[in-house]
């Protein structure tokens, strides 16, 4: 069943809440239809911490702009429902994007992931565990997905904000060292950038999975593009890199600072 439900042009939202030069973690529209990215840059790779910012701190937290939410433990069905919605990524949401202009990339997305604005303005997203399809001033919601909890859904959804959160920030940090955009890979459903001298040998992705075959729940890895260290924090399970996993975070009193600790960390000695 569809519903008809208001569009969302996320910096708008925030420009009105925040001030006219907020900037977000979401695609917005206009559409961009040029290569080689064809879709926007909300932070422009600038830092979004601003502990000034006005606004309500609930709201702001949804949106991971600061102050932060924590990532708490997760429901029992977060692994099927996380099998379910990257089906959804991989054969509905991302080939929506790549019949336009030839793209898989998806993005976080409040509550969930979808695609950057393509064509007419149009967006294909999932809204805890629910299909939007919007185009210029219309959207529609479709039904909770077959065998997708809400709650873990809405779960899956925070740990891309998360992850984009904190992976921004790192990419803010190293402008000198030609890093990527922050996308949502339909192949792995994972969330990554890539830093680093290629030339040098030092370029790696730095990401987060929701958790996969050798893993059952979420991590954060580094992956070099060529040799790999041989030091005690590079034995990740089941790929060449390091990881921390998701009960590392939980422990941790400031889990953003641990996240970013363990990414810098890795950063450092692949550029030692």
């Amino acid at each position: 069943m569809l519903e008809e439900i208001a569009p969302r042009d996320a910096r708008a939202e925030a420009q009105r809440v925040l001030g006219p030069h907020a900037r977000v973690l979401e695609p917005s529209p206009p559409a961009v239809n040029a290569p080689p990215w064809f879709a926007d840059d909300p932070t422009g790779g600038e830092p979004l911490d601003d502990s000034t910012q006005a606004g309500d701190p609930a709201w702001r937290r949804q949106r991971w702009l600061g102050p932060y939410a924590r990532l708490e433990q997760l429901p029992p069905t977060f692994t099927a429902t996380r099998l379910e919605l990257h089906r959804l990524a991989e054969h509905t949401v991302s080939p929506a994007r790549a019949a336009v202009n030839g793209k898989i990339g998806l993005r976080w997305t409040l509550g969930g992931f979808g695609t950057p604005f393509f064509g007419a303005d149009e967006q294909l997203r999932v809204e805890h565990g629910r299909l939007i399809h919007q185009r210029g001033a219309h959207a529609t919601r479709a039904d909770i997905e077959a065998g997708v909890d809400e709650l873990a859904a809405s779960a899956l959804g925070d740990y891309y904000g998360f992850a984009t959160s904190v992976l921004e920030a790192l990419r803010a940090a190293h402008a000198d060292l030609d890093p990527s955009r922050v996308q949502l890979w339909p192949e792995h459903f994972d969330v990554s950038l890539e830093l680093g001298g290629e030339s040098e040998g030092r370029r790696a992705g730095y990401g987060a999975s929701p958790g996969d075959e050798q893993h059952a729940q979420p991590y954060l890895y580094v992956v070099p593009w060529e040799e790999v260290p041989s030091g005690p924090r590079w034995q990740a399970q089941g790929f060449a890199g390091a990881e921390l996993d998701y009960r590392e975070l939980l422990e941790a009193e400031d889990q953003r600072a641990l996240a970013l600790g363990f990414f810098e960390g890795c950063l450092a000695e692949l550029e030692a």
